[in-house]
């Protein structure tokens, strides 16, 4: 798998990382790695956080988070008991979400303290995370999307998130339980939209835009708009426009549908 900045390029093989200068194409250094023959690495190409995350272990769900300008490795996260399954870095580097093979809980770190921000629980049953998504934010990103063999879209809020905490731990179960159960416990932040694919079909969700609306009056945002783009492996893409409001409300709709796989053949014949 090749990962590109301006500065930096990436080769990432079954258990040797290699990075090169993208001007000169010299060989800068060599990471070796655990077996990785799932192919897991996460980018993030700013700058001010040019990070590589890999898995730092086949037994438990450690990443390895190295920094591309530096040449050195940053901090190892032990943020599962079972092995990855999913990496996702945010585009300016400050967060790292990452899924198990349980495939129930995916967590959210701070990259520059190696510290849990976010702990969310994408369901009970043991289900395969395909993809993990961050909202392209220069600040803190706004959601993350996760695509799961069950079939399912999900959406983590982390923009109104601190909102939903707040309230918890006003409650008798928050008064009791440490934030970390807290989190894992409210289901207020994640937002689902079952059955977008057949169940088992590998797919892949991004987060292409997001805008925000404020209310007019005060300075708190009223509804957050986020454009995701899902692709299978059946040939199907398709574009929703997921809302989100302050009480926590949120809606999908489904504005493009194609199937690739019909697109091309028709192009193929009439060629």
């Amino acid at each position: 798998m090749l990962n590109l900045c301006h500065y930096r390029l990436v080769v990432v093989l079954q258990e040797k990382t290699y990075i090169y200068d993208s001007n000169s194409l010299s060989m800068l250094d060599t990471i070796a790695t655990v077996p990785n023959l799932k192919g897991l690495c996460a980018f993030s190409p700013s700058l001010e956080g040019c990070f590589l995350a890999l898995p730092a272990s086949t037994a438990k769900g450690a990443v390895l988070v190295y920094n591309v300008m530096e040449l050195q490795l940053h901090c190892e996260i032990d943020a599962h008991r079972s092995p990855l399954a999913a990496i996702a870095l945010s585009s300016n580097g400050k967060y790292i979400a990452t899924a198990s093979e349980q495939g129930t809980i995916i967590r959210v770190h701070l990259v520059s303290e190696a510290t849990k921000s976010y702990s969310f629980r994408r369901g009970t049953c043991p289900s395969t995370i395909f993809s993990l998504s961050f909202a392209p934010s220069l600040q803190l990103p706004d959601i993350l999307v996760a695509t799961s063999s069950s079939g399912s879209v999900h959406i983590f809020s982390l923009g109104f998130e601190t909102n939903q905490r707040t309230k918890m731990s006003g409650s008798f179960l928050g008064s009791i339980l440490p934030y970390p159960v807290n989190d894992v416990l409210d289901p207020a932040h994640h937002h689902v939209l079952h059955n977008a694919v057949s169940a088992g079909v590998r797919s892949y969700a991004v987060v292409r835009k997001v805008d925000k609306v404020a209310d007019s009056s005060s300075s708190e945002i009223a509804s957050c708009r986020a454009i995701i783009s899902l692709i299978a492996y059946n040939g199907y893409f398709q574009e929703y426009t997921f809302t989100l409001n302050s009480q926590n409300e949120s809606t999908w709709s489904l504005e493009r549908e194609f199937n690739l796989v019909a697109v091309i053949s028709g192009n193929a014949e009439t060629s």
